[in-house]
């Protein structure tokens, strides 16, 4: 495709890839200064022929001589075939949060939600952030981690609805012997394939270096257990795509944006626009944590302290607190400190809550306003 300007020294082109199932679609965008202008968009099948034409029609379509990048979302698993196809040709792939083209197609004012229209806003997003990092493939053992913490959060779904017939079963008038044997029989092969698992889980981690010894440091924070710190390391491939603590609560749905209009300020909730996995992890262990956890009980009963009706917003603060936590752990490899979350007087007490440059620090403040 020729561009309808000429191109200069800030020229950029960018395909941008909106990812299906059985199928993808592909629009180049061109783009420099103010002008700008793409193709139409097409359709490819999401399978090794489809890639094959996919970057053919990309390399006839694009300028020569200058570069070219191929933009995506991590759609599940069904965008990692094309991404790594890409990356093995030697191709210039990126992988940005889903929070970040919305973000740009809101700014950009385009509030029609196609397969077409996505992948002209990721094609438009390439073109205009320079900034955008190219993507590297994460360790096998995260993929891996990330399919063996799945099927744990599966069982364990089905577990408890065994268990709650089971009490269901004690309860009632009259209750068949068999069927309770056969309910207990299920219940203990299910405890025994969890036991397996997380056996296997944890031989699966020995094989990425260093990766035990910073689990280790993630569960020294009191609530936070094994199996979540595992959980929340194989839904963000080891953090590989956040670059700040603001995007990490974007992706696990965990921030509080604001509808305000005019005087009117309704009441704020968490987006819960992200990852439902990281949420579903977090929810017990924050429970936990402030109950036994010294700091975060102080933390979690001073926001309660200020709406005493709507606890659940302390819940949420310290899921949000424990994730950052946890990311900044990873970060810095550096040991979980407890006396770096406990503030030396009141004033010093507000900065600790709002600070982000603090290793351990936290913004709670929307929340906390809640």
């Amino acid at each position: 495709m020729k561009p309808n300007f000429e191109p200069g020294k800030w020229f950029m082109q960018c395909v941008g890839i909106d990812i299906a199932k059985s199928t993808f679609t592909a629009c180049l965008c061109m783009y420099e200064f103010d002008m700008g202008c793409s193709t139409n968009p097409v359709v490819f099948n999401n399978n090794k022929t489809g890639f094959n034409q996919f970057v053919k029609w990309s390399r006839k379509e694009a300028l020569k001589g200058y570069p070219l990048r191929y933009l995506m979302e991590p759609t599940g698993v069904y965008y990692e075939p094309l991404a790594f196809h890409l990356n093995k040709l030697g191709l210039n792939v990126c992988v940005v949060l889903p929070n970040k083209a919305r973000e740009f197609a809101k700014y950009e004012g385009i509030l029609t939600k196609t397969d077409d229209m996505d992948a002209y806003t990721l094609g438009m997003l390439g073109c205009m952030d320079k900034r955008l990092k190219s993507w590297t493939p994460p360790s096998p053992v995260y993929r891996e981690l990330r399919q063996m913490t799945r099927f744990v959060a599966d069982i364990n779904k089905v577990r408890t609805e065994l268990q709650n017939h089971l009490e269901a079963l004690a309860h009632s008038e009259v209750t068949e012997k068999s069927i309770v044997k056969h309910y207990n029989k299920l219940i203990d092969e299910i405890d025994k394939q969890l036991a397996a698992n997380q056996k296997a889980i944890r031989e699966k981690i020995k094989q990425e270096p260093g990766l035990s010894e910073r689990i280790d440091r993630i569960v020294t924070i009191k609530g936070v257990g094994f199996m979540t710190a595992v959980t929340i390391l194989a839904k963000t491939n080891g953090f590989a795509l956040i670059t700040n603590r603001k995007q990490l609560t974007r992706y696990a749905g965990l921030d509080v944006p604001a509808h305000q209009s005019g005087p009117v300020d309704p009441k704020r909730h968490i987006s819960k626009q992200g990852n439902v996995h990281i949420r579903t992890a977090l929810y017990f262990p924050a429970i936990v944590s402030t109950q036994c956890n010294p700091q975060m009980k102080d933390f979690y009963g001073r926001l309660c302290a200020r709406k005493p009706q709507s606890k659940m917003i302390g819940v949420t603060a310290a899921m949000r607190k424990l994730l950052l936590l946890i990311y900044s752990l990873w970060k810095s490899g550096e040991e979980y400190d407890p006396e770096r979350e406990k503030p030396a007087n009141s004033k010093k007490k507000k900065e600790a809550e709002t600070h982000e440059g603090q290793p351990h620090g936290i913004d709670v403040g929307t929340l906390a306003e809640e």
